[in-house]
């Protein structure tokens, strides 16, 4: 098997606590993931490192033989509940009229998939996207429809927009009435999870508020199967965060899945799907807009790399969730 470039960084301290060891941003260390043909499983990978509770969630779940489903289900929805995390669920940043609208998308390793887009009032889309791939014969719910379809499988409809968020907003109005990729997306990230269980089954979840301060009924990429997320249980899983339309113009994750499935390691194949983006989606990437994948192949084995500094996730492996910087294409 070929080798590939390793440029990945952690910065890594170490806590103990519950059986897992987290390695945070205190020290500075070579990561060296190890791309065999030997599988390692269970594993998480998600994007961002901005606390460790999403992985170790998951991974709780999946450390006792559950499903790389419920995992990635359940880490996820730590971040919608989190109102200080402002780019998922609860507390989300709004789009131009102040209005929190959510996207989340879910696929397990039989294929199926449900998503919902620009739904709100319900802080856990990403269960209702569930519900949408378990109890409809549909993919998507959008609107009104979505949401409706959530009060009638139980789920409560609540304001999702905090006194911080809305203070964010505020702020932003008193400064321009300019809208949509004009205004700064002012930090805005995506989480996307992807996880393979003991039984070597790959699944994915993506959920966000959207780019704060959109037009008001926008829909970025993280609801669309193939763009935010794609998982292929014969091959691995990629999923994203940044601009949802320079990453949905490439078709970027199942792009990624699909390198793979060509013989492409998964750090590879998120290298070659981010050079594409570059390539097609200049408009919307501007000059300091972000795009950045995630990927896991069948083995076990992960994959990162943004198209600009600044890119981290979390990985979650024989019970350690560390930190780890993604290397990236422009300079």
């Amino acid at each position: 098997m070929k080798k590939i470039n390793r440029r990945r960084f952690i910065e890594s301290s170490v806590l103990a606590g519950a059986g897992i060891t987290l390695l945070g941003k205190d020290s500075l260390a070579v990561e060296k993931p190890l791309y065999s043909n030997k599988s390692e499983r269970p594993v998480v990978i998600t994007t961002w490192d901005r606390g460790h509770e999403p992985n170790i969630k998951a991974w709780e779940i999946l450390s006792k033989g559950g499903s790389s489903l419920d995992a990635v289900e359940t880490g996820v929805r730590v971040a919608e509940d989190d109102p200080n995390n402002m780019s998922v669920g609860y507390g989300g940043l709004p789009d131009e009229t102040g209005v929190v609208t959510l996207d989340a998308s879910i696929m397990d390793w039989r294929g199926r998939a449900g998503a919902v887009g620009y739904i709100q009032n319900i802080r856990n889309p990403i269960s209702v996207a569930r519900k949408v791939m378990e109890k409809t014969r549909h993919i998507m719910l959008a609107g009104e429809g979505a949401k409706q379809f959530a009060i009638d499988n139980g789920f409560k409809t609540e304001n999702l927009l905090t006194e911080a968020s809305l203070k964010r907003w505020n702020q932003i109005k008193e400064k321009s009435k300019d809208t949509n990729f004009r205004l700064p997306n002012d930090g805005h990230d995506t989480i996307t999870m992807l996880a393979i269980d003991e039984d070597g089954n790959i699944s994915g979840a993506c959920t966000t508020s959207g780019l704060a301060w959109k037009i008001h009924g926008r829909v970025g990429d993280s609801p669309i199967i193939g763009a935010g997320l794609y998982v292929d249980n014969e091959v691995g899983a990629a999923g994203g965060t940044g601009i949802g339309e320079a990453i949905w113009r490439s078709v970027a994750s199942f792009l990624i899945v699909e390198k793979m499935r060509e013989g492409m390691f998964p750090q590879e194949a998120c290298e070659f799907a981010v050079r594409r983006v570059i390539k097609v989606s200049d408009k919307y990437l501007s000059t300091d807009g972000q795009a950045a994948f995630i990927a896991l192949n069948k083995n076990g084995e992960t994959g990162a790399y943004s198209v600009r500094t600044g890119f981290d996730y979390m990985l979650t492996k024989n019970g350690e969730t560390k930190g780890i910087k993604a290397g990236y294409e422009l300079k």
